[in-house]
């Protein structure tokens, strides 16, 4: 799994990479989890708002930090 964190860096952004690799970690998916802070390619994704994260390139998240359980779910089904 492909999973691409979109932020140009604030403290929204940050914080869904961390909750990011930390549901990754504790249920033991194999994913790779990348940081994406160039504007010009997140609007590439269509993505308009951060943050958001894109799942094996479908934007899944965008705009809001979801919740851990939220996010469990996302990335488990």
């Amino acid at each position: 799994m492909e999973i691409k964190v979109l932020g140009t860096g604030c403290a929204k952004c940050k914080n869904l990479e961390k909750v990011t690799r930390e549901v990754v970690e504790k249920n033991n998916i194999d994913a790779t989890v990348t940081k994406v802070e160039d504007i010009v390619e997140i609007m590439q994704l269509g993505v308009m708002t951060t943050p958001a994260l894109v799942v094996d390139g479908e934007v899944v998240v965008r705009g809001m930090i979801p919740s851990v359980d939220e996010l469990t779910k996302i990335l488990t089904k």
